[in-house]
């Protein structure tokens, strides 16, 4: 593809810490989409190829892109 013809898209992705210490990734925008990392850093690039193939999956299936819609991201408290 020409370099000058192509879009770039932004998501928010969310990271967890999971059970192996290591980190798991989901983006609220693209349903079913999960990666994991070792790390932080492993799991950007995680992260940033599998939104890569999930776009290209979706060109190649004739399917919309979605754009992201506005995200808040808070920190809630309860008493129980």
């Amino acid at each position: 593809m020409n370099k000058l013809a192509q879009k770039i898209y932004q998501y928010t992705a969310i990271f967890e810490l999971n059970e192996d210490n290591g980190y798991t990734v989901t983006v609220p925008s693209l349903p079913g989409l999960v990666t994991e990392g070792r790390d932080l850093k492993e799991a950007k690039i995680m992260a940033e190829d599998a939104i890569t193939c999930y776009l290209e999956g979706l060109k190649k299936a004739d399917e919309l892109i979605p754009t992201e819609k506005e995200v808040g991201s808070f920190r809630l408290s309860v008493k129980l």
